[in-house]
């Protein structure tokens, strides 16, 4: 857990958030199909149906924009990005599962997607080659939607966020390669 919270301070101060953000209360992010430090729902896994999870979380009054990064640290040298979507709406406390993967999304208003690992838009769930790697599901209370197209990567992303993150949480899930024999 104290793992987790300096990750937290650390993501702040690199994208931008001062120490009162820091402060606050703790954002947390729940999925029924991730259990946290947890196995990943088979559905959710592109050796399964592919479906993005449902995710939750509490509101943040000054939220203005919610951002979703899902990668992969396991899978060598950088992470490989399975997910960014980001404009998902301030008000809103979550996503429902099996978003389309599209650029602009009508559910919720306004969200776009980027381009994860294989080359597509939208979720790509895990698929380790072998073994078992772990997910991170990383997510950002924004002060403002970002000016930002579909198809964005992760480095525009992050740079789009700079300066604009109020808040942030994590969940962590793993999930293990099918064994093929």
């Amino acid at each position: 857990m104290r793992a987790a919270a300096c990750f937290a301070i650390a993501v702040l101060s690199l994208l931008g958030g001062g120490p009162a953000t820091a402060a606050s209360a703790p954002l947390a992010l729940s999925s029924p199909s991730v259990a946290a430090d947890g196995a990943i729902d088979a559905r959710a896994s592109a050796y399964g149906a592919n479906l993005s999870p449902a995710l939750a979380w509490p509101p943040v009054r000054s939220a203005e924009a919610w951002a979703v990064i899902l990668d992969d640290p396991d899978a060598g040298a950088s992470p490989f990005v399975h997910w960014l979507i980001w404009n998902i709406p301030g008000r809103s406390s979550g996503l429902d599962p099996g978003l389309p993967r599209d650029g602009d999304l009508k559910s919720p208003a306004g969200a776009r997607q980027g381009r994860n690992g294989a080359g597509g838009l939208g979720y790509f769930g895990p698929m380790p080659p072998s073994g078992v790697h772990h997910y991170h599901f990383r997510l950002y209370a924004l002060d403002r939607p970002l000016d930002l197209a579909s198809g964005a990567t992760r480095v525009a992303l992050d740079a789009a966020m700079k300066g604009h993150v109020l808040a942030t949480a994590e969940l962590v899930g793993a999930f293990a390669a099918p064994n093929r024999h």
